[in-house]
């Protein structure tokens, strides 16, 4: 397991689908999670510290949790299936451990609610985790260089190609 922060909520301007950049603590290994409008609003109305006046979902659980005697511990990103990722809220129930299968959106709502750790299980980063590079070779230099590029592998990663084009990244390296 790898912990991991919120680095921030983006909006796809192909597509306007909003996606969540986990960040690996200590590294520079990113998880994108496509994330619905809902759950990205839940996100960003806590991290912004905004003021409802009723509870949302995610407040509603966390207070229900709270109520019944239950801690939340933790939240995990624990899989990856079919481009579909899995996670667990991790409750300590009266001493015992008790884990809830949970969209990742939801399990993220929850943490920033109740202020809790989010890990990622490291087979899920090592499958779709993003290493940025500091350096980045011109095309041409150093020819053979690097390793070849399977062709199935390119066209697998043909959609985050398309998605990191069409990202607003004009405000990436504030922090809020």
């Amino acid at each position: 397991m790898r912990e991991l922060s919120i680095e921030s909520i983006r909006l796809s301007l192909m597509n306007y689908q909003r996606v969540v950049i986990l960040r690996e603590k200590d590294a520079d290994r990113y998880l994108p999670i496509w994330i619905g409008p809902a759950e990205a609003d839940a996100i960003a109305v806590r991290l912004q510290d905004v003021s409802v006046a009723r509870p949302l979902t995610h407040d509603l659980l966390r207070n229900m949790i709270e109520t019944l005697g239950a801690r939340v511990a933790y939240i995990l990103v624990s899989d990856l299936s079919n481009d579909t990722f899995f996670a667990r809220i991790v409750l300590d129930v009266n001493g015992e451990t008790v884990e809830i299968d949970s969209r990742p959106s939801d399990a993220i709502a929850l943490a920033v609610r109740v202020d809790v750790p989010i890990y990622a299980d490291e087979g899920v980063l090592d499958r779709a985790g993003v290493l940025l590079d500091e350096e980045v070779e011109s095309p041409g230099a150093d020819e053979g260089a690097g390793k070849a590029v399977d062709p199935a592998e390119l066209e697998r990663l043909g959609a985050f190609k398309d998605f990191i084009e069409g990202l607003d990244l004009s405000d990436f390296d504030k922090r809020k």
